[in-house]
Order: C-alpha cells, then structure tokens, then sequence
C-alpha cells in the first residue's frame, strides 16, 4: 500500500485479506499497521538493529488497535526508532527483560546461592521475612522495574500491616506473620542485602533500596531499674513454687546475670564454661567467637546446675541432643507477674549496660561485658586479662544480683565450701 498518514478513519477501513496487510505511515517512517488475516489490527515499528543498510531488520510491536489510539502508537514508535537510530535494539531489549527475573526468582536465587555465610537462625529469620513480607508485594516484579518510590511504597504497606497473616498449615501448626514498623525496617535492610547481591551477580545496574527513604532505627533504650530488677526475681521465686521448669528459671536469672544473648544462654555448653577463669568462651554468637566475664553470682548459678551425662548442654532438651527451648512461655509469665510490659530478654542487656555506665565503667569494659565486637574488638578480647573484666562484672552485677533474689544462695554455696 501507498504510504499515507495513519488515521483512525483510516485503520478502521482496512480490510482483512488471507496475508498480512501492511499500511505505512507517511508522517513517521518506520510505523506502520498491520493486519492480519483474522482481523486483529496492530501498530508496529521497523528499523535495522544497529543503524546503516547492513543491519538487521526487526519489527517491534507497538500495541494493538482500539486498546490504543493512533496518536499514542505513533508517539510509542517513534520513542522505540528514536532508540534504533540512537544504535539500540528495542526488540532484542525487551526479549532480555521478558527472560529477566522477577524478584520472587531473585529471592529464591538468594536463598540458594546468597545465604551460606548466615548462620542457621539469621537464615531462617532472613528467608522468612523475605518470603512473608516482600515477594507478596513485589513478587511479581522484574527486578530492573524496581525503583526507589515503589521501595517506599512497599515499606508502608508492610508497616501498614498488609503483610500479616495467621494461617494453618498443618494439623498442630501455624504461620503467623506479623507486619508494623519493626517488620519493615528489618526487611527493607534484608532486601537491600537481595539487591546488592544481584549487583554482584551483574543482573541489575542500581539498587533501588539505597536512596530510598528508610525508617530511622528505634533506640533500644529500655533497661530496667534496680527496683524491677527485684520484681521480676520475686515473679521467677512466685514461679518457682509453681512448679515451672527450673531450667527456664535459671536462665532467665543469667540473662539477667550475664546480659547474654537468649539463645548464648539456653544453648550454652559444659566446654563454654571456663570456671577457673570465671568467664564464658562462646564458640558462636551473633558476632563469632566471644570470651565474656561473669560475676560470682552468675558461677555460683552455673555450679548450682546438676550435669546431664548424656548432653553436652547446661539446659539440656528431654532427649538430650539439643537444648532446653521452653523459656518464651515462662519468660510470658514472668514478666506478666512482675508488671513488666513490653520487657524482652534483650532489655536485660540493655540493663547490665546501662549499670555498667552508671557505675563508672569505661565503654571497652562496659563492651567486654556485653560481647560487643567486631574483627577489631575479637582479638582484643582474646588477649584480654579476665581479672580487671571479672573485677567490673563484680561490680555491676552485685546489686542486680542481690535484687534478683540469689546472693543468698551464693552465700550457701560459699558457706557449704568453706565447711567441705
């Protein structure tokens, strides 16, 4: 057909053959309409990939006819032989983002390939939270259409809770998803770490997560007082009498006593234990290999705990292979007891922290006590002489010991001793 301005009139006009029918646009080289022999009506664009006489030819499908007007075809096409002559290849483009990843692909590929430096737990929580919280969201997405607005989005609607869930999945089991503030700023920070392994991987230029507008970290300032610190003793003595699990109580009493981590405590280990030296030796934590100072009244709990002969944990589970892992439900009770709403086991870190600056001790010995680290810190703690560090544990821990109800019972262990 002879070239002429495409017009709606026109389009509407052309009629099917048994071939393809091609009406060429006399306003745009390169657009043109195309009929096929069923009827349906559809804008294309023509070019040589790469530019000059050699190169070539392809045709990109600019839309179909009715779902777009003719005017916004011509605007389309003339974007896509602009790039053409600029030495683009639409076409082969936009076959290379139908073949691109979507970011629930991206995620499983991360979970396979990203994750093998993350310990067993920061795994399980990293997969979980990608899973939950961004592939319902952005799942669908190719992983190159991502920008910083849509990265902003998702962390409100996460924050907004559309990510929650609580759903069974088994007879005796439930997955309960929880979205909010707290839930956003973690999986944003995850999702980052998705992104950055991708740009390693060469499969994205930019990542979106990095420019986009994060929620400030909350400051975990709550500790808790001296006076507190009696209550929740007198909870675990009240639940004692209960019949609770002693082992529960007695590592919540050296969460308090220690400011270890949770699972430092519970999945602590006979060979962990240096009593000579009064000082733990963690073979792993969150940081790596760690040497904390402990206080008389954390070694009198510890030699207080009859051994299991056939586990190699100090709270070990019923069977013995792994350890004790029933103290969320106690540690429910107690603080509902002790009226300590909103306390978590890690505030009691943030306790021993606090008291450790409150009496005067420098930040590397208030960090000693902690087990905060780094490469740097981790060699300063393996030469470090545990005398001055259990001197300061002394110190600190002595009042919040004598609140938490067991220097009595360090005093009996002394006493029983000196009289052996």
């Amino acid at each position: 057909m002879k070239p002429a301005k495409l017009t709606k009139r026109l389009v509407e006009a052309l009629v099917a053959t048994d071939r393809d029918v091609i009406a060429w646009d006399s306003e745009l080289a390169g657009f043109a309409v195309r009929v096929r022999p069923g009827g349906s009506k559809t804008f294309i664009a023509q070019y040589r990939a790469g530019g000059g006489r050699s190169g070539t030819t392809r045709r990109f499908t600019v839309g179909r006819f009715v779902a777009m007007t003719v005017d916004e075809a011509r605007g389309l096409a003339r974007n896509i032989l602009n790039s053409a002559a600029k030495g683009g290849d639409p076409s082969a483009d936009r076959k290379a983002k139908r073949r691109e990843l979507t970011v629930r692909e991206l995620i499983e590929l991360y979970v396979e390939s990203g994750t093998d430096h993350l310990k067993a737990v920061n795994r399980k929580y990293v997969i979980s939270r990608l899973r939950n919280h961004v592939v319902p969201l952005l799942g669908s997405r190719k992983i190159s259409e991502v920008r910083v607005l849509d990265i902003e989005n998702w962390m409100r609607d996460v924050r907004a809770g559309k990510t929650a869930k609580d759903e069974r999945i088994g007879p005796r089991a439930r997955v309960i998803v929880r979205g909010g503030p707290g839930a956003a700023a973690k999986s944003v920070r995850t999702l980052s770490a998705v992104f950055a392994f991708a740009m390693r991987r060469e499969l994205i230029a930019v990542n979106p997560c990095a420019a986009a507008k994060k929620p400030a970290d909350s400051k975990r300032d709550r500790f808790l007082t001296v006076d507190e610190v009696r209550r929740l003793g007198v909870a675990l003595e009240v639940l004692g009498t209960q019949g609770v699990n002693p082992q529960a109580l007695a590592i919540i009493r050296l969460w308090v006593l220690t400011a270890c981590r949770r699972n430092e405590i519970a999945g602590l280990k006979w060979s962990e234990i240096d009593f000579d030296l009064a000082c733990l030796r963690l073979e792993t934590t969150k940081t790596g290999k760690s040497v904390r100072p402990l206080a008389a009244a954390a070694i009198a709990l510890l030699r207080s705990v009859m051994p299991d002969p056939n586990s190699q944990f100090v709270f070990p589970s019923d069977d013995g292979r792994t350890f004790y892992q029933g103290t969320k439900r106690v540690w429910v009770k107690a603080v509902k007891l002790a009226n300590l709403p909103g306390v978590t086991p890690h505030t009691l870190r943030h306790t021993i922290g606090s008291a450790a600056v409150s009496s005067g001790e420098t930040l590397a010995m208030t960090g000693a006590l902690l087990g905060h680290t780094n490469a740097r810190s981790t060699s300063i703690y393996a030469h470090m002489q545990q005398d001055p560090a259990r001197r300061a544990a002394d110190r600190v821990v002595g009042p919040i010991a004598t609140a938490l109800g067991v220097q009595s019972r360090v005093e009996v262990l002394q006493f029983k001793a000196k009289k052996g």
